[in-house]
This record gives structure tokens, C-alpha cells and sequence, in this order.
């Protein structure tokens, strides 16, 4: 390839491409700005509070007490909802968790919402909350670098639409954000993952397309830096 053609093809190629070297640079910035302006997500840690004290049943007999095809059990917690002690039965099959009352027996599959909603409150400092979705799939704003999945939304009716997400399975708040917060996430995942493209096969298609247009613009700009030096004059 001639430098004529070199310099040709690094100039239009360059320019067609800038933009993602500018998407690229600009998703850095507002991600150096998140660093400082967002909490990064908060610890799978269960909250809360337990009251041992009131147990009468043991793990055998609250499991008796579901279901035939619910007894084969993966896992089991004891939960702390509304001040009372539960059982969070996980069923080996998968499928929501069983609740089951660790003083009366009691079987209740609504404890699974309602602890979502004292986790939530008690995150937001005991303000009320407002259940707005349960999210079983990753959508534009739970992406999937949080990982738990089923989560409960709530929402406060406040000026910011302060949300959080909840996993009661890990007993924990796995999202705190806002309008504030979601308007930089959101240019974020815009510029730095081209979010506005829906189907992710089509834009993973593209991000490879323009990261390897960028790598061909660098790579012709290093030929013509070599084919264009000035070449030393020999001693006669």
C-alpha cells in the first residue's frame, strides 16, 4: 500500500470512527464520576433482626408441613419478619421459597413480599415503601452485573423516585438508586456499552465492529508514521 493510499484510508477511516473513540472516552469520564457520586452496590449480607425465643417447631415438622413435592429441600433459613421467627424453605426442585411460621406452623407464601418490604424499609432508614415490580429477568436499569435474580422494586413517593432492590433469598438490598443516579448510569451504559441498542446480539455485533475499525484506524496510523519518516541521507 502506497502513502497516498495510507493516508487516505487513516483520514476516512479515522473520521468515521471517532465517534466511538469519543463514546469510548466519554463513558470513562462518567464513570470516574460515578465513583464519586454513586455508593457502589450494597453487601449480600442479610439485615435485620432475629428473636429466637419464640421457636417451637424444628426444621423436621415445619417441612412436613408443605407440600409432598416441597419436602426435598436445597436449603433452609430462619427469617425474621414483622418481629416473629419463619422458615425460609428452599425447595431442591427450584421454584419460589416455602415461608413457614417457626412457632405455629403456619404456612404463608405472602412472607416472601412482605420481608422483601422490611428490607427495603429498614435500608431507607424505616420509610414506607411502595412494591412496584418483581423482576425475574435483567432489565435496563437492574443490569446483570448485579447478578440476583428474582428481586423485589420498591420505590419511595419522594422528588428523587428513590428505589432499591431487593433479594430475599440473600436477605439484602442488591440496588440503591435514583433519578439522579440512574440519568448518569444511564448515559454510561450508552456511550461505554451502546445501551440504546436493544437486542444484544446486534449490539455486541457493533461494540466488535467499532472496537475493531478502532484497532485497524491505530494500526494504519502506525504505517503511515513508518512509511512517511523521513528517511536519512547516506554519506557520499
Amino acid at each position: 500500500m502506497n502513502k497516498q493510499t495510507l493516508r487516505k484510508a487513516h483520514r476516512w477511516l479515522g473520521l468515521v470512527f471517532s465517534l466511538s473513540i469519543l463514546m469510548a472516552a466519554g463513558s470513562g469520564v462518567i464513570h470516574n464520576v460515578m465513583t464519586r457520586t454513586q455508593s457502589p452496590p450494597p453487601p449480600a449480607l442479610p439485615s435485620g433482626a432475629l428473636d429466637v425465643a419464640p421457636i417451637r417447631l424444628g426444621v423436621a415438622d415445619a417441612v412436613a408441613r408443605l407440600p409432598a413435592d416441597a419436602q426435598a429441600v436445597s436449603a433452609v433459613n430462619v427469617r425474621g419478619i414483622g418481629g416473629r421467627p419463619w422458615y425460609q424453605i428452599y425447595p431442591q426442585g427450584g421454584g419460589p421459597a416455602q415461608y413457614v411460621s417457626a412457632e405455629d406452623g403456619r404456612v404463608d407464601p405472602a412472607q416472601d413480599e412482605a420481608y422483601a418490604a422490611q428490607i427495603a424499609s429498614a435500608f431507607l432508614g424505616g420509610a414506607k415503601v411502595r412494591k412496584v415490580a418483581f423482576l425475574t429477568a435483567f432489565d435496563t436499569e437492574y443490569l446483570n452485573i448485579f447478578r440476583l435474580l428474582p428481586v423485589y422494586r420498591f420505590e419511595l413517593d419522594d422528588a428523587l423516585h428513590t428505589r432499591v432492590y431487593v433479594s430475599t433469598a440473600t436477605g439484602s438490598v442488591t440496588r440503591h438508586t435514583d433519578d439522579n443516579r440512574q440519568f448518569e448510569a444511564r448515559i454510561f451504559t450508552n456511550f461505554h456499552k451502546l445501551g440504546f441498542i436493544p437486542d444484544k446480539n446486534l449490539r455486541d455485533l457493533v461494540l466488535t465492529a467499532l472496537t475493531g475499525a478502532t484497532c485497524v484506524v491505530a494500526l494504519l496510523g502506525v504505517a503511515l508514521f513508518f512509511a512517511t519518516r523521513p528517511r536519512k541521507k547516506s554519506n557520499s
